[in-house]
């Protein structure tokens, strides 16, 4: 990176500045430059033939420095990515795999499962009907289903409880009047009267497999061990291009994210679902607070400064439900982004203050601010059309030689980073993965608005409430999307997405015009993210009924039963 800097200050201030280097010491410098390297900086930095067409305004460095600034911000960002991927298979032995026999409980211990739920009454019967399966002992399980819901749920939800209750399993409904906390309050108000030692927790959206607690339970054996994270893996992977997309994004962070910084002993966090807690290492660190959207990485940054230790899964999958719609996709992304900078602000002091490891805060940073990349879209996304036009009047060799690099840095990064996760979890068929790439990355791109708005709102310190991702039970093609009143818009928003494509289509027609066609697939991620994102929030908000799916689920809830 410094190689690169100092290649383009000096770069900037030979062509820039018009220094007459034939009678300077560097003129023999680059007389003198190997063979293959001096002709090309005797033409660039010597040839006199374009000198006075472009002169260095004012104007031009208050676009360009920004520019580059953000530039190679998201580079060293999209480095980061390279980063995980070499951490995964450097420490690919420190994996974690089911504990020897002779490390197992000799009596296993009490469990309490916490089913945090909120308005989800097409799949709360699902969610019930999987933990009841679960292959545990009854006499060493507690079941919660800790309800916040304000709709026709409620009734739902008592009516399932009571049923399994009926039948023997021990589950109790626990239903609060008001949702202070939200989930957070949720998870602490059923700790109250939990009786385990130990928590797991799923969310509304998954579906735990029958051998998920005794695939976990040993590994506490350790008396360090504070939590156990598993693997998200995707019910409806296969419903659409949008799911296919998501599947691919969430498969990166579990085996890539969560492997590399497991193995390498550095922090990472809980995702909320799908894990298991020991409830003393959620005591010591303080419980459940709800001054973050993202409670969990809150929680778990916490436990870990306290010394527990985490482990990490990648085995032991947990299916769950992926958000069918765009605008829900859009709302999830956005509150864990604005989740992750506001524990970014409460606990990257206290990791910098504590005496972890260098590569434990370095990481940590990595990590809490990746979402600060956003904003940084928003500023080259206005700068980078008039700053294509001073570099074009410069000289296209060198977008080619220092904007192309950074580019490819911060957005190439992104594509092998999850194409790499593909090959790990499909070795036969990860080749398929190819083809929603560039989806993958214009989506990223579309997702500039919503999360930057997020990430603002994080940084100001505007609280607002926990917002749900509606989950409607769509496991494959067949099924329907119903339940309007759970649908959100996004008001202006998708407009300003589709303006924002409009400037980047300029951009292309003006790349096209000069004949600058190496730019050309870059922009076209700006502009079908954009419009992809604008346009599918639009054709879902307001023609929901004509593009999803009728109002009546075609899975009703069993009232019953």
């Amino acid at each position: 990176m410094l190689g690169l800097l100092s290649f383009l200050l000096l770069h900037g201030a030979v062509e820039f500045m018009d220094v007459t280097l034939t009678s300077s010491p560097l003129a023999l410098v680059l007389i003198l430059a190997p063979k293959g390297l001096g002709p090309y900086l005797r033409q660039h930095f010597l040839d006199k033939t374009f000198v006075g067409l472009y002169q260095v305004n004012a104007f031009d460095l208050a676009l360009l420095i920004p520019y580059f600034i953000v530039l190679i911000i998201l580079a060293t960002y999209g480095g980061h990515r390279y980063w995980l991927v070499y951490l995964y298979y450097k420490h690919k032995k420190n994996k974690t795999t089911e504990p020897a026999s002779y490390f197992n409980f000799n009596g296993l211990p009490r469990v309490t499962v916490q089913l945090p739920i909120f308005n989800e009454q097409y799949v709360v019967d699902r969610l019930l009907d999987a933990v009841c399966r679960l292959d545990y002992p009854k006499e060493k399980l507690d079941i919660q289903l800790l309800d916040d819901s304000t709709d026709e749920t409620v009734e739902v939800a008592r009516i399932l409880v009571d049923r399994y209750a009926a039948l023997g399993h021990p589950v109790i409904y626990l239903h609060r009047d008001n949702r202070e906390g939200y989930k957070a309050g949720a998870l602490a108000e059923g700790l109250k009267t939990a009786k385990g030692e130990f928590v797991a927790i799923f969310d509304a959206d998954f579906v735990p497999p029958p051998d998920f607690l005794l695939k976990c339970i040993h590994h506490f054996t350790d008396p360090k061990v504070g939590m156990v994270q598993t693997r998200w893996t995707h019910i409806n992977r296969n419903y659409s291009l949008l799911t296919e997309v998501e599947a691919i994004l969430l498969d990166g962070h579990f085996v890539l994210e969560h492997s590399g910084r497991a193995r390498s002993g550095v922090f990472f966090n809980f995702n909320g679902t799908a894990g298991m807690w020991r409830r003393c290492a959620i005591d010591e660190a303080g419980g459940w607070e709800h001054d973050t959207l993202t409670e969990d990485t809150d929680l778990s940054y916490r436990a870990q400064l306290k010394g527990w230790k985490f482990l990490y899964l990648q085995d032991v999958e947990c299916p769950a439900e992926l958000p069918v719609e765009m605008t829900a996709f859009k709302t999830q992304q956005a509150r864990w982004a604005k989740g992750l900078i506001q524990v970014s602000k409460k606990i990257l002091p206290k990791v910098f203050a504590s005496d972890a490891s260098r590569q434990v805060k370095i990481e940590a940073w990595y990590h809490l601010t990746a979402n600060l990349s956003y904003p940084l879209m928003i500023v080259l996304s206005v700068l980078l059309m008039p700053a294509m036009i001073i570099r074009f009047y410069q000289g296209w060799f060198q977008m080619l030689y220092i904007d192309l690099p950074l580019f490819m840095a911060s957005t190439f990064s992104i594509s092998s980073f999850y194409l790499v996760s593909q090959k790990e979890l499909f070795p036969k068929s990860w080749l398929r993965s190819l083809l929603y790439l560039p989806l993958l990355m214009a989506l990223g791109i579309g997702l500039t608005v919503t999360n930057t708005i997020a990430v603002f709102e994080a940084l100001v310190g505007k609280q607002t409430a926990f917002a749900r991702t509606p989950k409607y039970r769509v496991e494959s093609k067949k099924d329907r999307v119903g339940a309007k009143k759970y649908r959100k818009r996004l008001g202006w928003v998708p407009w300003i997405e589709l303006l924002i494509g409009i400037y980047f289509a300029l951009a292309v027609f003006y790349a096209i015009d000069n004949e600058n066609y190496f730019t050309v697939p870059f922009l076209l991620l700006f502009v079908i993210g954009y419009w992809v994102t604008g346009l599918m929030s639009l054709l879902q908000g307001r023609f929901a009924g004509l593009s999803v799916g009728s109002e009546t689920h075609t899975k009703p809830f069993p009232v019953g039963v």
